[in-house]
């Protein structure tokens, strides 16, 4: 583990409930890398999650060059310029987009992008599942988790797939950015659970 790791809140004991609750899309990072061990730990985490007749359809990319993230955050903010005016995602996106010195990526270290190795019913929810344990596992660390929604459609053009060695077939499903906060995130309020039917 990184100095600047141990030196963070890394190895914080925490409960899976106090995880769960802890748990923030953090949009604020140092600009410290985060150490290959670490990242290992977390995919370890990740493929430990449920998986709908044990197919483990996940595949992860960890993307931690500069030059790459950069790139890929201005291709995200043009495709989002060139959508569907009319989209709920693009009217929201689109002022970020707009913004010269925004970042798709908030300037984190550290991108991993969750990709479906095929198609099938159950195939995405097995990703996301895969994510939150991933997230969930980064808290536990002392480190800030975001899913980057807006980068989907980037990481899944045939130009981006060749460049990152991403084989054709494969879909980008959940782009994480990890790294240490550079701040404290305020929780975000929850409405109650909604109960429809309990017999």
């Amino acid at each position: 583990m990184s100095d600047s790791l141990k030196s963070s809140k890394a190895e914080i004991n925490m409960s899976t409930m106090d995880v769960i609750y802890k748990r923030r899309a953090v949009r604020d990072y140092l600009p410290q890398a985060i150490d290959k061990m670490v990242i290992r730990t977390l995919l370890d985490a990740a493929v430990y999650a449920p998986t709908a007749i044990d197919e483990e359809p996940w595949s992860f990319a960890i993307i931690q060059n500069q030059n790459i993230l950069d790139r890929l955050s201005e291709s995200a903010k043009d495709l989002i310029r060139h959508g569907d005016k009319n989209s709920t995602e693009v009217k929201h996106l689109l002022p970020h987009a707009n913004t010269p010195d925004y970042h798709a990526f908030y300037n984190a270290s550290t991108l991993i992008v969750i990709y479906s190795k095929f198609q099938g019913q159950f195939v995405e929810a097995d990703c996301w599942l895969a994510a939150e344990n991933l997230m969930l596992a980064a808290c536990s660390k002392g480190l800030g988790t975001c899913v980057i929604g807006s980068s989907v459609l980037a990481l899944n053009t045939l130009e981006w797939k060749a460049e990152l060695g991403i084989p054709a077939e494969m879909m980008a499903v959940v782009p994480i950015i990890i790294g240490l906060p550079a701040g404290e995130t305020p929780p975000v309020p929850r409405k109650p659970p909604e109960i429809i039917v309990w017999k």
